[in-house]
């Protein structure tokens, strides 16, 4: 590739980025879920479009499956601990067995309503049959629905990409009489177990790790928290067992230990997120040609029905039945199982193993995941109001977040007032510290007191003062002189040098 080659590319992904970010922003005003005008983007892009063919289903594959890994470390990240810790019995259940049933409901209603053999309908149901991360994470972080709920679909959808991919390879690449139930079991504990091993050791690993080494630059944390997650999910990946089960659990290892850092990590996982996001969506848009999905839009409107209306309405209510979840709250869970980029990704692993009529299976599973995401994503508010799962004039939850001082290049600074310190009182309008310097909080005797202009200080006072990198010095300067000669310091030439004469 020339240099100038090189510009035409980059000159190309950029717009596509900034399109896509515009696409982003109309999607949310819109109440769509992005990924549809992501795909959308790709497909305008693609053959019958602009022209830009684009059909490598290896390589979609294996693109597909390090952007996954980025959204799932950075889905963990963000993801609290506190959400989850009391759904993992139920998301567990949802991620496991819950795939199973649906992959067989579904391949019954493939084969009963279609006529399509076994091996096919299995393959399909498999492809089908997984909630998607991505698009469950950006759909439901903008509904007011209770954090347990939204905790169990954001655990499930993490989870039960694994059982996923296993049973995918399977149908793709095993003749159905001889796929072994014991084998399958032995090799999904396998892959669950260890992967999950991988994620949590690794995890508790770089958590140690990035509390013990002073890096020196901020910008260096996020880098290695998220290199941290990326590790898991090749280590994972590398021992055969589930890199996604890893990726996402160390990510919630590393975004709930409170690291240093830890907003500016948050930040940077959510902008790699949405990248990939962009990146996925937009490949996965490239791989389809439009004017051939006309013979695959009934199959793909069928089989939806069979996955919205049947099969994910059973796994949920079979595999919740021991947890007692009250009724609405499944009806909610069960509509709520949207599909995204994950489906499109794992239709891409029969192509690449060059079964039968795999463009066939690619177009069905890219009209269903458009046409029924557009259906249960603008719904899912509608479908809670109904069920009186979110309040009928509800806004979003209040985003309380924590500012790194560095990232204001604020300094946070402390003393307590010593016996015989002429500080005490000194009214603190009397200091005159240099702007933008200002005492916060004031602990005395025990109790707090957020003061005011007048309040005076008095010894044994404990002070929070914030002030800027550039102030500190002359702040410090400031409080020692009149510590040591009063309110007039100035005047009598004291002016706070640290190593008095």
């Amino acid at each position: 590739m020339t240099l100038s080659q090189l510009y035409v590319v980059l000159l190309a992904g950029g717009a596509v980025v900034l399109a896509s970010i515009a696409a982003a922003r109309a999607a949310a005003r819109l109440g769509l879920p992005s990924l549809l005008l992501f795909l959308a983007l790709g497909v305008a892009i693609g053959e019958d479009g602009l022209g830009i063919e684009f059909d490598d289903a290896q390589l979609a594959q294996n693109l597909g499956a390090a952007a996954l890994a980025v959204i799932l470390v950075e889905g963990g990240i963000t993801t609290r601990w506190s959400d989850v810790r009391s759904v993992l019995a139920p998301s567990g259940v949802l991620a496991t067995a819950g795939v199973g049933i649906s992959v067989v409901v579904t391949a019954a209603g493939a084969h009963l309503l279609l006529g399509m053999d076994w091996q096919l309908a299995l393959l399909i149901g498999a492809i089908v049959s997984s909630t998607d991360a991505a698009a469950v994470f950006a759909v439901l972080r903008g509904i007011p629905v209770s954090r347990r709920m939204a905790g169990l679909l954001e655990a499930e959808s993490g989870f039960n990409d694994a059982p996923t991919v296993i049973l995918v390879t399977l149908f793709a690449t095993t003749p159905l009489q001889e796929a072994g139930i014991g084998g399958v079991t032995l090799n999904l504990l396998y892959q669950l177990v260890v992967g999950a091993t991988v994620g949590l050791g690794l995890g508790r690993l770089g958590v140690a790790a990035l509390r013990r080494i002073a890096l020196p630059s901020s910008g260096l944390y996020p880098l290695a928290t998220f290199g941290i997650g990326i590790l898991a999910f090749a280590a994972a990946g590398a021992a055969q067992a589930s890199g996604i089960i890893a990726a996402y659990l160390s990510g919630i290892v590393l975004g709930n230990a409170g690291l240093p850092h830890r907003m500016a990590i948050k930040s940077f996982a959510e902008g790699l997120g949405w990248l990939a996001q962009i990146a996925l969506f937009v490949l996965l848009g490239l791989l389809i040609t439009p004017s051939e999905l006309g013979p695959n839009i009934l199959p793909a409107l069928v089989i939806g029905v069979v996955l919205l209306l049947v099969a994910r309405p059973v796994s949920v209510v079979l595999c919740l039945i021991p947890f007692r979840v009250p009724w609405r709250q499944q009806v909610f869970i069960s509509w709520a199982g949207l599909r995204g980029a994950v489906p499109i990704v794992l239709a891409t692993f029969p192509i690449v193993a060059g079964v039968p009529g795999s463009d066939q299976i690619l177009d069905i599973v890219f009209v269903g995941v458009v046409v029924f995401t557009l259906i249960q994503g603008p719904s899912l508010p509608i479908v809670g109001r109904a069920l009186r799962l979110i309040p009928r004039h509800a806004t979003r939850e209040l985003q309380v977040e924590a500012a790194p001082l560095d990232q204001l290049d604020a300094e946070l600074l402390t003393l307590a007032i010593p016996p015989g310190s002429r500080l005490h009182g000194v009214a603190l309008f009397e200091l005159r510290l240099p702007p933008p310097t200002v005492v916060s909080l004031i602990i005395r005797n025990g109790e707090t007191i957020v003061p005011e202009r007048d309040t005076r200080l008095l010894t044994g006072d404990e002070l929070l003062i914030v002030t800027t990198s550039r102030t500190r010095e002359p702040t410090e300067r400031r409080l020692r002189a009149v510590s040591r000669r009063g309110r007039l310091a100035h005047w009598f030439g004291e002016d706070g040098d640290p190593d008095p004469v």
